[in-house]
């Protein structure tokens, strides 16, 4: 099959049927030992397995997804604060989906259902069109590739500006990742980061980067216990080809790890304490993204990129087995 063909009779041309899952078309992939199940709504990450073990906490095909669990962040992911921002010179404001904190929260395409255009055993691509609306007034392809084999699932997001003018973009996963058995307290944290953004208690805001210490300090395999973890970590050790890794492990010595490229200049890490029993504590946040927190105000310095009409940017990230 082409990489651009369609693949003829599994996209829908309308509404789904009643009957139909709700979270959208379901793709399955697998190589190499790793099986992937993607959702159409939110391009989501539905289940990842590695040799039959979870390394991402699932949910049902006819389920409504639980908050953002596996769905990829476009055209900004992370908060706008308060939902407003400059850019070009002009004043915007967008919708507050996060009314309790004040924020525009992890983008405009979470929910959206995107179409397929190809699904190969060990490969699954799904797009959409961010149109250009009140708050966001650009026009943007969002292209979204999952690919598995022996090294693990590698998903890449491309944004492609189809508009006139110039577009704020920046991109990232939400996936929330599981080592073993038991829950976060139960796990191992390595992450090589040296700079974390802190922020205000109630509303997340931020308030500036300092030098990761005490709870924050995870530069070294450290046991999660009880600390709470929702912050956003830069300053990235990095191997010679440019690439981050995060680690979780369980008791058993195995996990999973992310690995994330220089276009991903910041993970946020949230260890999902949660007033939902059965969402609480039960998977690790790790989600690398090319810009930080409120990037749409903090500019190009905090990783946000600016799409020139008929430019592309691409990030990528890889989920594997430890």
């Amino acid at each position: 099959m082409s990489n651009d063909a369609p693949v003829t009779g599994s996209q829908p041309t309308g509404p789904h049927l009643a009957g139909s899952p709700l979270s959208g078309s379901a793709l399955t992939i697998t190589a190499g030992g790793y099986t992937a199940e993607i959702a159409s709504v939110g391009a989501s990450l539905r289940t990842l397995r590695a040799d039959g073990r979870d390394l991402v906490v699932p949910f049902a095909a006819d389920e409504v997804r639980p908050a953002f669990r596996g769905a990829v962040l476009a055209p900004w992911p992370n908060r706008v604060v308060d939902g407003r921002y400059t850019f070009g010179g002009q004043d915007h404001e967008l919708a507050l989906t996060e009314p309790k904190r004040h924020h525009a929260l992890h983008g405009l395409v979470a929910w959206t259902d995107f179409r397929i255009v190809a699904h190969e055993p060990d490969r699954a691509v799904l797009a959409t069109t961010v149109p250009a609306q009140e708050g966001y007034p650009y026009r943007v392809e969002v292209l979204v590739e999952y690919r598995v084999d022996a090294d693990g699932l590698h998903t890449t997001v491309t944004g492609t500006n189809t508009g006139g003018d110039a577009a704020p973009w920046g991109t990232g996963p939400h996936p929330y990742l599981v080592a073993g058995a038991g829950r976060v307290d139960d796990w191992t944290l390595t992450l090589p980061a040296a700079e974390v953004l802190e922020v205000t208690e109630d509303r997340l805001v931020p308030t500036g980067t300092a030098p990761v210490h005490d709870e924050f300090d995870l530069r070294t395999a450290t046991a999660i216990g009880d600390r709470f973890i929702d912050h956003a970590f830069t300053g990235f050790d990095r191997n010679g080809d440019g690439l981050a890794t995060i680690v979780l492990t369980a008791a058993d010595g195995h996990g999973v790890r992310v690995s994330f490229g220089p276009e991903c200049g910041w993970a946020q890490v949230h260890t999902a304490d949660h007033v939902v029993p059965e969402y609480h504590r039960v998977g690790l946040a790790v989600e690398p993204m090319t810009c930080a927190p409120d990037a749409f105000n903090a500019g190009e310095e905090s990783g946000l990129v600016v799409l020139a009409p008929g430019a592309a940017h691409a990030a990528s990230w890889t989920i594997a087995a430890v």
